[in-house]
């Protein structure tokens, strides 16, 4: 199979969709400032009858991703719903109540526990482990923990992987996600769960709240996920059923030598290589 040309506007595609399943940080936003080409493509896609649920590999609820989104300048007009991995791994903490968890990750991330029945405890005594981040991920490199991940893999600990994304958007840079943390504790045999894309929980929440919305059962072919990154986007578009729209001016425009004109070849070589292939290729999500 052929990588598809570049599409120049989403508006060539809309129409063949019901429901968009949008990734946040690297479409709608990098992490500084809101993409106003991307909320405007957006909105004009529900103007037309679309409905657009943000899925999002962000740690914190939905609530505190909304408020994130508005301090960035994301309309409100550009989405129907927000599902984050944060909601997914309140649910598998609540399904734990009662257990003890040693959290690895910022401060700015406890409000994923906000109202849950957990107590936070050292790696020596937790019942369990939760990667929601790096402690600083300005400062920090995976590397940095494997002392840390073999005390936990030597009391075998389950880790529940917040963000299962490995590196994200920071303006002009990359930080690592917990998504490096998680991968280096399977490499040294720890048992993991993610609660993000590219698996499937997070998908499933994300299509039962469109349906919600439209009051109306949906066909998978109807449905286009929008995103940055083939090993969570593509990866987990494909392997939910749905079409996928490959916005190259994100996570990997390093990769491909630039944000305006990406190298077709380096792309190629990007996306044959999972043996996965997009519906289609833009360079930003515009209209």
């Amino acid at each position: 199979m052929s990588l598809p040309s570049f599409t120049d506007h989403f508006s060539t595609l809309a129409a063949a969709y019901d429901v968009a399943l949008c990734d946040v940080w690297g479409v709608v936003h990098n992490g500084v400032a809101a993409s106003a080409e991307a909320g405007d493509a957006l909105a004009r896609f529900r103007a037309g009858g679309g409905t657009v649920v943000l899925i999002t590999n962000a740690p914190r609820p939905q609530d505190v991703v909304r408020h994130q989104l508005d301090r960035f300048g994301v309309t409100r007009d550009a989405y129907d719903a927000i599902v984050s991995s944060g909601d997914v791994t309140r649910t598998v903490v609540t399904e734990r109540a009662g257990q003890s968890v040693f959290h690895i990750g910022p401060d700015r991330d406890r409000g994923t526990f906000a109202g849950l029945d957990v107590h936070f405890a050292p790696v020596e005594a937790a019942d369990y482990a939760l990667c929601s981040g790096l402690f600083d991920d300005d400062t920090e490199a995976p590397e940095d923990y494997r002392a840390l991940l073999e005390q936990l893999r030597a009391r075998a600990l389950f880790m529940v992987c917040a963000n299962p994304d490995v590196v994200v958007e920071r303006g002009d840079r990359l930080v690592y996600c917990a998504g490096a943390i998680a991968d280096l504790y399977r490499t040294l045999g720890g048992e993991v769960l993610f609660a993000g894309k590219p698996h499937r929980p997070i998908y499933d929440c994300a299509l039962g709240v469109a349906q919600a919305i439209r009051n109306a059962p949906i066909v998978r072919n109807r449905v286009l996920a929008i995103g940055d990154s083939v090993r969570t986007d593509l990866a987990g578009a494909a392997s939910f059923g749905v079409d996928f729209l490959f916005v190259t001016a994100g996570i990997h425009a390093g990769e491909l030598g630039s944000r305006e004109e990406p190298d077709a070849q380096a792309l190629r070589k990007i996306i044959t290589g999972t043996s996965l292939m997009p519906r289609a290729v833009m360079r930003r999500l515009v209209w």
